[in-house]
């Protein structure tokens, strides 16, 4: 049988360990020398390379032992220590190791032990030059005061490139050597670089950053010009502290200048910071043309809006304008065929009562007949005058008259019954007045001085009830007080067809004074003249009995109202009781209701001139 053997795991093993190894020696460099030139190793070849070798390393000590030899011993600020320890090429860069074989090869070969065995001469103490090789271990071999003289390493370049004249094309060339010298002073790792012309912005921000807040380990004591150890006493050693302290300080202050310097150099002739610049201002410019439009796009959404409220609204508008232009027109059509019916009614009366001599047998009944018959033709509705009418169309003058008579009664049957209220209402009022005065009883003329002092002094009128009652005891001498004229007033108020009725029977009483002038009818042809009479004492009895005078205006009284408003403008007082004296037949009702008529058509007949001139634009 074939045995099978079995494999087991008895441990691990430790992870794997890099050891650096530099090859050193005479004989590596020969191997070097035979792989350049393919030889195989010979003796010959060992021995040229031998010869060779000695032939270097003879040369090698002699520059070395020259350059030992010029070396003052007392001079050991001004040295190069690591020229004397052979590390001059890797400097700072150099190791401990680095410096310990360093210095164990220079002491074998320059011991004043071994070259008083090799008969060469030595000098005595501190004089001979083996000296500056224990002086440099002693420096280069403390990591305090390496730093120091490292600080001060008299091959550094301290050289700041030039703001002035940077193309950005050799930016990166003439900068970059300049922050990679000076990296070696950070005392944190990891120091970043200046990077290439496609860094990021947070890159070259970071870079800035970084080394604006750049924090550098190099000092300056290595520069002390006395130690302080070599102070007799205790004073002596503090003011040599503070003098290295100050020269310190002022040395560090000048380095700080000078990498800020280069930071700033660096900063300005930076292509990539112009760039950068140039996209954010881009960025803004595009923001705020990108606000920019949003609010004129919100401007012009809202004017949209604005424009189809408005069209809304003129539409509606000119929508209402139009119903109520066809709502005038139809009032105005039906108040114009009312008026040709009433006309032709009126005329057919006239015309009826003349065809039966007015019912008379004399003038004297003529005239009151006729005086009659104005005031049915006036006061009588169309169906009234048509229902007359019909009866006056029969052809009998007896059941005429009859129809005549009982529509005259009729009417003399209402004004007297409307006389009685009036009269009921304006003892009511009367009454009223006197409780409603605080106790006192209102005389007629004092209520009439109280409507005028109401219509001169009207509200707003500075302690306008003051100034009332004195009007009213100053022209009828009473003693009312503001209290008594507000009561009264509310009172007349509540009863506004009697204070209406009060006020127009004071205007015809003055109207009637005015005229009564006996050459009024003087010069006119005997017709006209009773006509003219007739119309005038009609006029007069319609005034009197229903404050005014319900006949259409005619051309000429329209005239003198138009001139009566000319010639008594707003401002004169008691403007509408001047101008109803200067209009015969009209009163102060009368005058004032016509000139709201005007007014109507007046403000109708620019609507429609408007609308139409909207329609045109159109």
């Amino acid at each position: 049988m074939v045995e099978v053997s079995k494999t087991e795991v008895v441990g691990t093993l430790s992870g794997l360990s890099t050891i650096q190894v530099e090859p050193v020696g005479r004989w590596f460099e020969a191997y070097c020398l035979r792989r350049l030139r393919k030889q195989t190793l010979s003796a010959n070849s060992v021995h040229s390379s031998s010869s060779e070798d000695t032939e270097s390393d003879v040369s090698e000590d002699e520059e070395d032992v020259a350059f030992l030899q010029s070396l003052d011993p007392t001079d050991w600020k001004h040295q190069d220590h690591y020229q004397v320890l052979g590390l001059k090429n890797l400097r700072y860069k150099a190791t401990d190791d680095q410096i310990k074989r360093a210095y164990k090869k220079k002491v074998l070969k320059h011991h004043p032990d071994k070259r008083r065995a090799h008969g060469l001469q030595v000098k005595d103490g501190d004089d001979d030059y083996f000296s500056c090789i224990t002086k440099a271990i002693d420096i280069l071999g403390n990591k305090v005061k390496r730093r120091s003289y490292d600080s001060v390493d008299p091959e550094f370049d301290n050289a700041v490139p030039s703001g002035s004249g940077v193309a950005k094309d050799n930016f990166l060339t003439t900068f970059k050597p300049a922050f990679e010298r000076n990296a070696r002073w950070s005392t944190k790792r990891n120091v970043p670089g200046l990077g290439n012309m496609n860094s990021t912005f947070d890159e070259v921000n970071h870079f800035y950053s970084y080394w604006y807040d750049f924090d550098s380990w190099r000092e300056y004591s290595y520069l002390d010009e006395e130690e302080k150890e070599k102070g007799e006493n205790r004073e002596e050693r503090k003011w040599i502290e503070r003098q290295n302290k100050t020269a310190r300080g002022k040395l560090k202050k000048e380095e700080v200048q000078r990498l800020r310097t280069l930071v700033d150099n660096a900063y300005n002739c930076d292509p990539r910071i112009q760039k950068f610049k140039d996209d954010e201002k881009e960025k803004k410019l595009a923001h705020k043309r990108a606000r920019q439009e949003a609010a004129r796009a919100k401007v012009e959404e809202e004017e949209r809006k604005k424009r189809e409220v408005e069209e809304e609204e003129r539409k509606k508008k000119e929508k209402e304008e139009e119903e109520l232009k066809a709502q005038r027109e139809k009032e105005k059509k039906e108040k114009d065929a009312q008026k040709k019916a009433i006309k032709k009614e009126r005329k057919t009366f006239r015309s009826k009562m003349k065809e039966f001599d007015y019912f008379c047998a004399d003038d004297t009944e003529r005239v009151a007949n006729m005086q009659d018959v104005e005031k049915l033709a006036e006061l009588l509705s169309v169906v009234s005058l048509r229902e007359m009418n019909e009866g006056l169309t029969s052809g009998d003058e007896d059941k005429a008259k009859e129809a005549f008579s009982s529509k005259l009664k009729e009417l003399n049957d209402q004004i007297e019954k409307e006389k009685q209220q009036q009269l009921e209402m304006s003892k009511k009022s009367a009454s009223g007045g006197g409780s409603g005065g605080g106790g006192k009883q209102w005389s007629e003329d004092e209520m009439q001085t109280l409507i005028k002092a109401v219509n001169v002094f009207p509200a707003g009128t500075n302690q306008r009830w003051e100034v009332v009652a004195n009007f009213i005891n100053q022209h009828c001498g009473s003693n009312f007080g503001p209290k008594d004229t507000l009561s009264k007033a509310k009172a007349l108020q509540k009863m506004d067809p009697t204070m209406k009725q009060a006020a127009n029977q004071k205007a015809f009483e003055h109207f009637n004074k005015e005229s009564k002038r006996p050459d009024k009818a003087e010069g006119l042809p005997k017709e006209e003249a009773d006509i003219s009479a007739r119309y005038d004492s009609v006029a007069v009895q319609q005034i009197a009995e229903t404050g005014g005078n319900p006949a259409p205006w005619t051309a000429d009284e329209q005239k003198l109202l138009e001139q009566a408003l000319k010639t008594y403008p707003a401002s004169t007082k008691d403007r509408w009781d001047v101008i109803s004296v200067a209009i015969p037949g009209r009163s102060k009702k009368d005058c004032m209701k016509r000139y709201k008529e005007l007014v109507e058509l007046v403000r109708a007949k620019k609507l429609a001139q408007a609308a139409a001139a909207a329609k045109t634009k159109k």
